[in-house]
């Protein structure tokens, strides 16, 4: 696990071998089942996650009870409610497991250590931050100017293991289609 963690923070910054153990000092693993929550609607949202492996889906939950999906977050993604993260607000949102999953957990407490201990690691989490809003912005981008066969191919192309490990119903759910429109655009 902490390799998994070293690998990818050291894609974007060098680490000592120093550094990289204050880093996983700030850290802890937790491991959930299928189906279960990492962050309720409603709820605190203690931790922001590093997802070692497994994967999960941010939800949202409108007034009718319908669920909407906001993201897909796998191996090497981060994932949180992030405006409740940093505000201390409760969340917007829900955290849930696809599969079995492993995450690495750093509190806003020891993300704020870890950045003022070690400052090169907020010019990692500013490179992680960007990227993520840049996805965010394409992905209300398509939504708002491309049609469904388009969404599915952009979806298709940029994330093709994800057809193989979430259910078709959440793929459609995740494009705004329905499961027979997702079917047609699959054939």
């Amino acid at each position: 696990m902490q390799e998994t963690l070293k690998r990818h923070i050291t894609e974007i910054i060098p680490l000592t071998e120093d550094e990289f153990a204050f880093v996983a000092a700030h850290f802890s693993v937790q491991n959930f089942k299928k189906r279960e929550y990492l962050i309720r609607q409603g709820k605190n949202v203690p931790y922001t996650y590093f997802v070692v492996s497994g994967l999960l889906k941010l939800i949202y939950n409108d007034e009718s009870g319908k669920e909407h999906i906001l993201s897909f977050a796998m191996e090497d993604w981060w994932e949180t409610d992030f405006l409740a993260f940093y505000s201390g607000t409760k969340a917007t949102m829900s955290l849930q497991c696809l599969e079995d999953t492993c995450v690495l957990c750093i509190s806003l407490e020891d993300y704020e250590k870890l950045c003022s201990g070690l400052p090169k690691m907020e010019h990692f989490f500013l490179k992680k931050a960007t990227s993520g809003h840049i996805a965010s912005q394409q992905r209300i981008f398509s939504l708002l100017s491309s049609n469904a066969r388009d969404r599915y191919n952009q979806l298709l192309k940029r994330y093709p293991s994800l057809f193989q490990r979430v259910p078709k119903t959440l793929i459609a759910s995740y494009l705004g289609v329905s499961r027979e429109t997702l079917s047609r655009l699959s054939s």
